[in-house]
């Protein structure tokens, strides 16, 4: 019934917050109540485009809803979602949680003390590959992840999307959270690597992570690529899984008696973020029969976890070209990136 739906709103509908409004308006879970962008014609196409009232302050739209997606630039997650929570708003944020550590603790806390639901929208926990993986997360030892991307296209008056922060923070905090779920252990140390090649943040970044358990993985992530990957290898005591999160393919190698034995995987297709959409609803309808807060897939902490190795990850990064005295180019001005 209708009544049963939750009112949810989007703020932001750019080129991903678009996709949040058009799967919301196809949950049976959902009622959008509206959507706000603080470019009024790209609210007003995306409005026209799924037949969804459009609101000339977010403040309007918070009022009438329940939950709120929030896809707006990293930049501005802390600025935007603190003042949601306050409203007593469930949220999901896009990925990463936050720019800075402390604005993602300052969210985190604004959640508990308020007693709703944040989530964070690392879609690839979602992705069928990884419904595959995490059955068989017990004994891994050694990961390796690439995560290779095309330059986001130019954007007028606005930097490409995503290069408002460095690599780590746009592309490869996916990998990231998807490494610290296969992992239940604590980071012993790491080393990292990066560039930035067309603008002032890195846009190519390799990473070796050492655990305290023992387990290691390696990560690249690049938007400068000419041939986009996703891809996630998993070597584990007696097997070894290589998944293509972009074909929704893998392989399995198991060892046996009389030596490996091959087999195909064939993952069944879905939404990944049609599915990160349901999960949040369900949580947040949980959390208000129950009275308390029931956590999404990937809670606010899970969000802060991935940033706070991610923002460490940069810093290595960049002490590391400091310490070498590798400099590079001053970055373009806003209207041309």
């Amino acid at each position: 019934m209708a009544n049963d739906k939750l009112k949810v709103g989007v703020i932001g509908v750019g080129a991903l917050g678009r996709h949040h409004a058009r799967l919301y308006n196809l949950s049976e879970n959902a009622e959008v109540v509206g959507i706000f962008d603080t470019t009024a014609a790209t609210a007003r196409a995306v409005g026209e485009e799924f037949g969804l009232k459009v609101y000339d302050t977010w403040q309007k739209l918070a009022a009438e809803c329940d939950a709120l997606s929030v896809a707006v630039p990293a930049t501005f997650h802390h600025a935007m979602t603190i003042p949601l929570l306050e409203m007593k708003k469930h949220v999901l944020v896009e990925k990463p949680i936050a720019a800075t550590v402390e604005e993602a603790e300052a969210m985190v806390k604004a959640a508990k003390e308020n007693n709703v639901v944040l989530a964070v929208g690392h879609v690839e926990r979602f992705n069928p590959a990884m419904d595959f993986l995490e059955k068989y997360k017990a004994n891994t030892r050694f990961i390796e992840a690439h995560r290779l991307a095309n330059y986001p296209p130019p954007r007028p008056g606005s930097y490409r999307r995503g290069t408002e922060v460095s690599v780590v923070l746009d592309l490869m905090i996916h990998d990231i959270d998807l490494v610290l779920t296969m992992v239940d252990s604590e980071v012993e140390h790491f080393d990292a690597v990066g560039i930035p090649v067309m603008g002032n943040t890195e846009d190519i970044v390799s990473v070796r992570i050492k655990f305290q358990n023992g387990s290691v993985a390696n990560m690249t992530a690049s938007r400068v690529s000419q041939e986009p990957m996703r891809r996630f290898r998993v070597f584990q005591e007696d097997c070894y899984l290589s998944m293509d999160y972009g074909k929704h393919s893998g392989v399995v190698l198991k060892r046996n008696r009389i030596g490996l034995a091959r087999k195909d995987i064939a993952l069944n297709e879905k939404n990944a973020l049609a599915a990160e959409l349901e999960d949040f609803i369900a949580a947040v309808k949980a959390s208000q029969a129950s009275g308390s807060v029931v956590s999404a897939k990937v809670s606010g902490e899970a969000g802060l976890k991935a940033l706070k190795l991610a923002t460490a990850i940069e810093k290595e990064v960049r002490d590391y070209n400091e310490r070498y005295g590798f400099k590079f180019r001053t970055p373009p001005a806003v209207e041309d990136c």
